[in-house]
């Protein structure tokens, strides 16, 4: 069973945007003040052009271990497979460190983490069983969800925000431009999550393109929410560390209407959880394509990797600081190098074809 390509779209549009919605806008305002917009735009169109590589490798219709082993042979092929299964449980530190903050300080704030993030890796393990093509299906839910939660979210925000305060633009100069970008980095890898779902998708004419449309549209939505956030947090904007559940609260409204702001935000909590789990499925699925297993050996797989992230996780309980610092700072450079690389290595040795874009 394969994914449809309005699946792939439904992620790159409506998915994907998801997970930068909780730490990555106060780390913005901590580096770029009011110019918090500028570094999120050449993440945008470098993570486009490589969603556009990684549709143009779809086109043979083989996953990425079949074209990798036309390439460089079974056991190189294999162990590239292992290295972007690495890179994909590193990819998942932030969204998973995120997910525990999320639900640890908003959703049971009283309840020991210990507990209240253990379903999640209980979740995860039973997702990252299954083939990739039921993540399609999910999609066609969590796409609705989303626009759905973020269109309630703006709706009782922008009557509130204060679009002023993003002027005047360039205020932070080309340090604040640079600091921002960097941090940004850590939240931009949505092409390489793409790529255990290379020939698990048919290729239609002009997909490529349609993929880059779609997540441009997406990240015009993250644009448009990002100066919300700012427009009604401002000066005070770098300690919302869980904006998008916190924007709707200045509603007037709601004195009338009750809390239904919490249907968009549960909304869009929901949609991130099975983010957050993508890039474990991803990895698990990897490793199952290198070495052709069954489905017990992806269950057993499974559960070893997301106890193992378990495991880290909760070792370092205390300090979410120190890693979401380290992934955002000083190893900025791992997503955008290794991603890109990783990409165009594969289109230039397994990506010819002579079929139509």
């Amino acid at each position: 069973m394969k994914l449809g390509s309005r699946q792939i779209l439904f992620f790159l549009a409506a998915v994907a945007p998801v997970g930068k919605l909780i730490l990555l806008p106060p780390q913005l305002a901590a580096a770029s003040g009011n110019d918090l917009l500028y570094p999120v735009f050449p993440q945008i169109l470098v993570q486009t052009a490589l969603v556009f590589c990684v549709l143009l490798l779809s086109r043979r219709e083989r996953t990425v271990y079949d074209l990798l082993k036309d390439g460089i042979g079974s056991t190189g092929a294999k162990i590239g497979m292992i290295l972007i299964s690495v890179f994909l449980l590193y990819a998942a530190f932030m969204p998973l460190i995120e997910q525990k903050l999320l639900v640890q300080s908003i959703f049971y704030d009283t309840i020991p983490s210990y507990i209240v993030f253990t379903p999640f890796f209980l979740l995860s393990v039973y997702l990252c069983s299954r083939p990739l093509a039921y993540t399609g299906r999910i999609w066609d839910i969590l796409a609705p969800l989303f626009l759905f939660g973020m269109a309630g979210i703006l709706l009782f925000s922008v009557g509130e925000a204060d679009y002023g305060a993003l002027l005047p633009f360039g205020a932070q100069g080309w340090s604040g431009f640079t600091d921002g970008t960097m941090r940004a980095c850590a939240w931009f890898f949505d092409a390489v999550l793409l790529l255990p779902f290379v020939g698990r998708f048919g290729y239609k004419k002009g997909l490529a393109w349609k993929g880059a449309l779609c997540y441009l549209g997406g990240g015009a939505l993250l644009l448009v929410f990002l100066a919300t956030f700012y427009g009604v947090f401002s000066d005070i904007a770098i300690i919302q560390v869980f904006a998008f559940a916190k924007m709707s609260h200045f509603f007037a409204g709601l004195t009338v209407l009750g809390r239904i702001d919490y249907l968009f935000i549960f909304a869009l909590a929901f949609v991130m959880v099975f983010y957050a789990a993508l890039p474990l499925h991803g990895a698990v699925q990897m490793i199952h394509d290198a070495f052709h297993a069954g489905k017990s050996f992806s269950a057993l797989l499974s559960t070893g990797i997301n106890l193992m992230m378990l495991t880290i996780i909760y070792m370092f309980n205390f300090d979410a600081d120190s890693i979401v610092s380290a992934i955002s700072g000083t190893l900025f450079w791992i997503m955008p190098a290794i991603g890109a690389a990783v990409i165009m290595l594969l289109l230039a040795f397994c990506g010819r074809s002579r079929r139509e874009v």
